[in-house]
């Protein structure tokens, strides 16, 4: 540690934030003093989805869609780390979730960051895909080539060196996934220790889907139903790391693509049912979830 300027005492305070370049040089004379293949898939191994900061995980954790979620982190990704970007790159049939860290284009070892960065995108996938999915495909800045041991851990998955940004690749057609995450996520507390924001978030999504058809989605009106101010509720839901924006959107999107999936109602009369005046207003809000309209939505849930 003394050798790559790092603090000795780091083993006993292993919350401390570390300079990139001292931890490179670290882990990179730790791989070869110490024989440790490939410790960027190892150190990414021994990371979680908890080790996202709390807020990042809530807004995962409510979001509707893949989609959504894929872009809250990319939004907060620089608040997790302050060099890091994020960012979503379609292509045909694919999508790309890539990442970057700003001014260490040609550095060595990079390799070892970027594991860390694609395996929080994959833990993020896997939220909605289940636990078990791979992407398609691991790709990454540097010059890298994983052990065969390495790559018996990720069975048909194409690994790529020497890109423009580290990324996984992953089927559009996962974009529109609904929300299965399953993820711990403690929730936020009053000055008290009593834990509400969750208990108004499940009340909304509780109670909201009645009023859905009518229209009384206004804040004001839901606020009184709820039994608390407008602003007493946006407090609530901004200590969940959420909007009143964001719960009406994704119980109008899970109304919807309910009707979608297990009926045969008319396009026009589910954007209706789900609180939308306009069906084109309901189509692009649908398609900002998910990536595609509500009829290629319906055409998928009727192939499986």
């Amino acid at each position: 540690m003394e050798r790559s300027r790092l603090p000795t005492s780091l083993a006993e305070k292993s919350d401390l934030y570390l300079p990139l370049l001292p931890a490179l040089r670290f882990v990179d004379n730790a791989q070869r003093t110490q024989g440790i293949e490939d410790f960027g898939f190892l150190a990414a191994q021994r990371l979680h989805f908890s080790h996202l900061r709390q807020k990042t995980r809530a807004l995962i954790a409510h979001s509707p869609t893949l989609l959504v979620a894929l872009r809250h982190a990319c939004y907060w990704a620089s608040r997790e780390d302050t060099i890091l970007s994020m960012w979503i790159e379609h292509d045909v049939d694919h999508v790309r979730v890539c990442s970057r860290l700003a001014g260490t284009r040609g550095l060595l070892h990079l390799k070892y960051a970027q594991w860390i960065q694609n395996i929080f995108s994959i833990y993020i996938v896997r939220q909605f895909a289940g636990p078990e999915w791979m992407p398609t495909a691991i790709a990454f800045e540097s010059s890298y080539t994983p052990t065969p041991a390495t790559r018996s851990s990720w069975p048909n998955v194409q690994f790529l060196s020497g890109q423009n940004a580290a990324s996984i690749s992953l089927p559009i057609t996962l974009l529109g996934l609904p929300n299965r995450s399953t993820a711990s996520v403690l929730p936020p507390q009053d000055h008290d220790g009593n834990a509400f924001a969750y208990d108004i978030v499940g009340l909304l999504k509780m109670m909201l889907p009645a009023y859905l058809e009518q229209r009384t989605t206004a804040l004001a009106d839901v606020a009184e139903i709820a039994g608390v101010t407008a602003r007493t509720l946006q407090r609530r839901l901004a200590r969940a790391g959420l909007t009143y924006s964001d719960v009406l959107d994704t119980v109008r999107y899970e109304h919807a693509s309910r009707l979608l999936r297990d009926t045969d109602s008319r396009i026009i009369d589910v954007a209706f049912s789900s609180g939308y005046t306009d069906p084109a207003h309901f189509s692009r809000a649908f398609r900002r979830m998910t990536g595609i309209t509500p009829r290629r939505f319906r055409e998928q849930s009727q192939l499986g």
